[in-house]
């Protein structure tokens, strides 16, 4: 929701557009606890599981230079509303499934639909409000969608493990159906209005005008680089757990739930925050924290002392990745859409790559070498954000 001063229409309308990312948020961290209950009972390897994460990724990466386009000729409510009724689809056939390359299809189509709901929430949000009160608002944003990832992890294993694996996707599904009600009632008007006027044949020169900007790479290596590192971790902290004797899924959810936790602190403190730091400093110490955190989830401690460190790294994650966005949304005011998009397309080919990178790691290093060169990762991004992103408040 926006912050105090804005327009009461204003809060309205992003409170019921924020429900819509917090019901697609919940499929997108629900697979990472219940890794091991569906290799279980689809008979096949956790490991191929877990690049279920990848599945869901990469296509969400891909379709952002396609989406991003449509949703500023179609509108963005729209676009929006359109693909929340593909991820409930997708969470039905999920739950039906009954042999893994169904479920794969599946998770492709879900990601590719999640892709036209979160960055285009966000250019909403740069559409209406202004620079200097944007941080705050999408702050506030995130926290309502890592709403949506506290519940999607933490709960996922909880239901796993009372009702099982293919009653996580229903609930998610249910609750995308209710999302999508709300938004036929509230957000009606928005969804029919006429679109802006767009031409086609200025597409491409509107992504060559944002590849322009020399903030731009800095910005989409940064959240490339933070989706290898952070999120590429989630699809194995079931199978690090499971290694140490800790079979129960809902703690794999908890752990995976207490980032987004950490998330959530981030944003309730944003605006005090935002008043007392300069965003480099805010830079370099998220990456820092995001460094020291890895460091010391690598020691494989207790799930107590995990969930600690989970919302650390939670905290240090969205104290930088919310900086990075706020430059997202600045790369280009004519192709806002557009720009968004590519800034999230770079940021989920991370998070494709991370459980790749991590396996492979992890079979050759251990775990400590390989959350190690993670936490180096977040280290150098937070101080090249800081470098070559910097803008005083």
């Amino acid at each position: 929701m926006p912050p105090a001063g804005a327009p009461p229409s204003q809060t309205r309308f992003i409170t019921h557009l924020s429900l819509i990312g917090f019901a697609s948020a919940l499929s997108t961290r629900a697979v990472d606890p219940i890794v091991p209950p569906i290799a279980l009972s689809l008979v096949t390897d956790p490991a191929r599981v877990a690049l279920l994460s990848t599945a869901f990724a990469l296509p969400f990466a891909l379709v952002q230079p396609i989406l991003g386009p449509v949703a500023d000729i179609i509108g963005k409510v729209r676009l929006m509303m359109i693909c929340l009724i593909v991820i409930i689809a997708t969470c039905v056939v999920c739950a039906f499934a009954t042999s893994f390359p169904v479920l794969l299809a599946a998770r492709i189509v879900c990601g590719m639909a999640t892709g036209g709901i979160f960055p285009v929430g966000m250019a909403l949000i740069g559409d209406l409000v202004p620079v200097n009160r944007r941080q705050v608002v999408i702050a506030r944003w995130l926290a309502i969608v890592i709403g949506g990832n506290v519940i999607g992890g933490a709960f996922a294993g909880v239901v796993a493990d009372l009702l099982g694996w293919r009653a996580v996707f229903l609930a998610v599904g249910a609750a995308g159906l209710a999302a999508l009600a709300n938004a036929v009632i509230n957000l009606r008007h928005a969804a029919i209005a006429p679109a802006a006027r767009v031409d086609i044949r200025s597409i491409p020169t509107g992504y060559l005008a944002i590849f322009s900007n020399p903030r731009a790479k800095f910005c989409f290596l940064a959240v490339y680089l933070e989706g290898v590192a952070v999120f590429g971790l989630f699809p194995f902290v079931a199978l690090l757990l499971f290694a140490t004797g800790e079979t129960r899924s809902s703690i794999a959810g908890a752990v995976i739930a207490a980032f987004s936790i950490g998330g959530i602190i981030y944003s309730l403190a944003a605006r005090p925050i935002t008043r007392t730091l300069q965003p480099r400093d805010m830079m370099i110490g998220g990456g820092t924290l995001c460094a020291v955190a890895l460091v010391l989830i690598g020691l494989d401690m207790s799930w107590p002392v995990q969930i600690a460190l989970f919302t650390a790294l939670g905290i240090g994650f969205y104290l930088l990745h919310a900086c990075i966005q706020v430059e997202a949304t600045e790369l280009s005011t004519t192709s806002r859409g557009a720009a968004v998009s590519l800034h999230s397309s770079f940021f989920f080919l991370g998070h494709a790559s991370g459980p790749v990178l991590y396996g492979l790691a992890i079979s050759h290093l251990g775990t400590m070498w390989s959350l190690g060169i993670g936490a180096i990762i977040m280290l150098c991004t937070g101080l090249m954000c800081a470098r070559y992103l910097r803008r005083r408040a």
